[in-house]
């Protein structure tokens, strides 16, 4: 999820100054390469009421449907962007996908801003959703604070850097633990204690943010969903539920989800005391979490 906190790495942008050389002219086209070949792979379009929707099938044994966070979805890579990317529009768009793959019920994974999407899938479609299951909801919470608006040359701004994959690969490289705190909501320190596995799994998920001129209408629009989240009809959802957060997430998922979990009739919450936004050293834990809640529900 991107909000106004990502506004702080663009001063740390111009202290970095600009990378210079054949060996970073190099370092760059290599990354970028690799980029586009990534996201080039193993992925299908469906037409949707809403345009086109780009999906991927991966893995074997019984379906799900994940909507990531922030990073891809709508207005990322090569899914359209249409006039109106609400979260209820986009929950509509995900049942189109489900017509067409021939689904007719599937429990739903929403990651971060995802969470918005997966909520409303469960709310406005409810013969659709077998389980519901928001994972660092990027929601609303009665307890939170109204963020104020950016404004136009901060939005500006925010544009030009998520549209500027020289900008966004340098500050990866010159400034990688701000990026981890404000890209990612995580304490740096929570990565630099955590074993290799987990350290490289952060990096990729960083990385994986190129070719971020790619998701940069998808970022936005985001930012703008998740940053000032509209309250929902939680009370309406009737699917087994179960959230999990972490106590300090700087995006202040854990507050969404106790509301989830309040709100939601037999709703489930699992939460963790530290990990950030991406759960630093509980990715096995919460995976273990997720598998036994689908095989409960089953």
């Amino acid at each position: 999820m991107v909000t106004r906190r990502s506004l702080l790495v663009l001063g740390a942008l111009g202290a970095a100054g600009v990378i210079a050389g054949s060996a970073a002219a190099n370092s760059y086209a290599s990354a970028m390469a690799d980029a586009e070949g990534r996201i080039e792979a193993g992925s299908d379009r469906v037409p949707t009421r809403f345009g086109t929707l780009e999906y991927t099938e991966a893995g074997d044994g019984r379906p799900l449907l994940m909507i990531h966070g922030t990073g891809g979805g709508f207005g990322y890579l090569r899914s359209d962007f249409p006039p109106d990317l609400s979260s209820e529009n986009q929950a509509d768009a995900f049942i189109d996908l489900l017509d067409a793959l021939t689904i007719d019920s599937i429990p739903v994974i929403g990651g971060s801003a995802g969470a918005l999407s997966a909520m409303q899938l469960a709310i406005r479609h409810p013969s659709r959703c077998s389980a519901l299951l928001p994972i660092v909801p990027a929601a609303y919470a009665p307890e939170h604070e109204t963020a104020q608006p950016m404004g136009s040359l901060q939005e500006a701004t925010l544009r030009a850097m998520l549209g500027s994959d020289v900008l966004f690969w340098i500050a990866l490289n010159t400034i990688p633990d701000q990026m981890i705190a404000t890209m990612l909501a995580t304490d740096p320190a929570l990565v630099a204690a955590a074993s290799p596995a987990e350290q490289a799994r952060v990096r990729r998920i960083l990385w994986n943010i190129l070719p971020v001129s790619r998701r940069s209408r998808g970022l936005i629009n985001d930012a703008r969903l998740a940053g000032n989240p509209a309250p929902m009809a939680l009370e309406d959802i009737a699917a087994p539920t179960l959230t999990i957060s972490l106590q300090d997430d700087r995006f202040g998922t854990y507050d969404a989800a106790r509301y989830i979990a309040a709100q939601v009739k037999g709703a489930r919450l699992v939460a963790y005391p530290t990990g950030g936004h991406i759960w630093v050293g509980h990715d096995e834990e919460l995976f273990g979490e997720i598998d036994r809640f689908l095989g409960e529900v089953r």
